[in-house]
């Protein structure tokens, strides 16, 4: 079954991508403890432009090269992970246990997470038929809607 994932049901903390780098003995300046919130509390794959507007919401002193600097940062961290999805654009989200795979609806740009034992279960087959362990993977599907106006409920289906 096909589970899109909701972002009400990611749970969000404010601090987690600070204490994580507290944990990893990064310094936190006043800038990047605003970016790390910024990032925290984001429920969609931002670009550093897209950051760099939320975050200068709260700091207008924040410059767009030190979202560049800090972004870059935790990415080599292993805090961020960024993903290219076809639109020209580096795009975020925190590195989480949770596996999930993305579709990127290439009308309107918006990333859809989900969880689909069949696909992990195939990947398996697959990478053991052709005599390999596998150890990590990336999924991304890209499409277009089938009918516009109606949209999937959290399990998948077309309303």
């Amino acid at each position: 079954m096909t589970a899109a994932l909701r972002p009400e049901d990611v749970p969000s903390d404010p601090d987690r991508i600070e204490n994580l780098c507290v944990e990893k003995g990064m310094r936190m300046t006043d800038q990047r403890r605003v970016i790390a919130r910024v990032l925290s509390v984001a429920h969609d794959h931002p670009d550093v432009e897209e950051v760099y507007r939320r975050a200068s919401d709260v700091d207008s002193k924040i410059s767009i090269a030190t979202v560049y600097r800090t972004v870059r940062l935790f990415e080599e961290a292993g805090i961020l992970e960024r993903h290219d999805f076809r639109d020209g654009r580096s795009r975020y989200e925190q590195v989480t246990e949770d596996h999930h795979d993305h579709l990127i609806d290439l009308q309107s740009g918006a990333v859809i997470e989900f969880h689909n034992d069949e696909i992990e279960r195939l990947q398996q087959i697959i990478a053991r038929e052709l005599g390999f362990e596998l150890v990590d993977h990336r999924l991304e599907l890209y499409g277009v809607p089938l009918n516009r106006g109606r949209k999937p409920d959290s399990k998948g289906n077309k309303a």
